[in-house]
């Protein structure tokens, strides 16, 4: 098993590929099979350039980047991440989440992955287990949290006023809709011809003449079962 804690718990006064090394050796790797793990591991996550410096001087970013590192080392059977993107930037937090990934699969080791940033579970996770105070709400394949939930999101330019006088008129001919943000969130589900609502939203956004941005099938989120709402679809 590998494992990825969540804080920072490096030794600031040890070089990076020694204390791979030095994890690989405690798994049970030969000394020079732990060396080249080590290597290629750091040359996995992007730290072959910065492997001989103390991990004390390291970023946020690439002191994740070591953890994961000792985690896979040794080509374990099962990998433990804890919060792997704590404290990245945007951009760093996509490198890891490629990783993450990278490992389950191309590398075929399975990943077990907690985090409270469920959009990016919707993004790694072939699977996903959702817990709420040690309570079991959901647990089920990540394409059924994110599956088509058969509502529309409508985007129209101009100021509120056009956002108003479109969902007013959607509302006249029987589409159901709501404000959503600078959205209108229209819910052609019960209708007798859910299909023609797209025809709807474009012939109306013509009479009234006002630009008509996009019409985006909604889809499910995994924050949707904390907020209590019923699964869609």
């Amino acid at each position: 098993m590998g494992y990825m804690p969540e804080h920072d718990c490096l030794p600031p006064d040890v070089r990076a590929i020694d204390f791979i090394v030095h994890m690989g050796r405690m798994s049970g790797l030969p000394p020079n099979v732990a060396r080249e793990r080590a290597a290629d591991t750091l040359r996995h996550v992007g730290l072959a350039d910065e492997r001989y410096r103390l991990m004390g001087s390291y970023s946020t970013g690439m002191k994740q980047r070591a953890k994961l590192a000792q985690a896979i080392t040794h080509h374990p059977k099962l990998v433990l991440l804890d919060e792997p993107t704590n404290g990245m930037d945007p951009a760093s937090r996509d490198d890891m989440l490629n990783l993450v990934s990278k490992i389950g699969h191309d590398f075929g080791i399975p990943v077990l992955v907690t985090s409270h940033l469920l959009g990016e579970l919707e993004r790694v996770s072939d699977n996903i287990i959702v817990l709420d105070g040690g309570t079991l709400l959901r647990s089920q394949a990540t394409s059924a949290f994110t599956e088509v939930t058969g509502v529309l999101l409508v985007e129209v330019l101009g100021e509120d006023q056009n956002q108003h006088r479109m969902g007013e008129a959607l509302a006249a001919q029987g589409l159901p809709c709501r404000p959503r943000g600078n959205l209108i969130e229209v819910d052609p589900r019960g209708l007798a011809e859910p299909a023609k609502a797209r025809d709807t939203i474009r012939d109306t956004a013509v009479d009234l003449s006002i630009g008509l941005v996009r019409i985006q099938a909604e889809h499910g989120q995994i924050q949707d079962i904390f907020r209590g709402e019923p699964a869609r679809g």
